[in-house]
């Protein structure tokens, strides 16, 4: 049993809750990852060069900050989310739909961007009803990032 199992009865009365956010967030990363290779592998036109390497930079982001969350799920005594089927039906993001424009790859990454941003603020609260410090930092430091991921991809449409 871990230590924030035993620490108090405040975390075992939201671990569930906490655990489905969790879930939440690897199965959001999980299709976001896909999402973007298939962005990266497809992508067109003048921007070819720039929009392949962000979105490669963009499905590594995810990679990591899945296996943090299931990693940190784990830790506290949940079961991460592991079957595709799983993951799509738990999922924030839906997946790449037929063949886009460089441009709406971009906003729709932006938007998926979002959508994750408002499962990990869910997460943050579930964390902090639960006092686990230690989720909610890992989940304000997710945010810091996709806020700054935003404003780069929105800086790029010309927003």
């Amino acid at each position: 049993m871990s230590t924030i199992q035993t620490r108090n009865n405040t975390f075992a009365n939201h671990a569930t809750e906490l655990q489905e956010v969790l879930n939440g967030q690897i199965a959001g990363w999980s299709v976001l990852y896909t999402k973007l290779h298939h962005f990266h592998w497809y992508v067109k036109g003048p921007h070819f060069f720039t929009l392949h390497a962000k979105f490669e930079e963009l499905y590594n982001l995810a990679t990591a900050n899945m296996d943090e969350a299931a990693e940190r799920l784990l830790a506290i005594g949940g079961r991460p989310v592991a079957t595709m089927a799983e993951q799509l039906r738990l999922s924030p993001i839906e997946e790449a739909q037929g063949q886009l424009s460089a441009e709406k790859m971009v906003e729709t990454v932006v938007a998926d961007l979002q959508a994750m941003v408002g499962v990990i603020n869910q997460g943050i609260q579930a964390a902090g009803e639960a006092e686990d410090n230690a989720t909610e930092d890992m989940l304000i430091g997710f945010i810091a990032v996709l806020d700054k991921e935003v404003w780069m991809l929105n800086a790029f449409l010309g927003k």
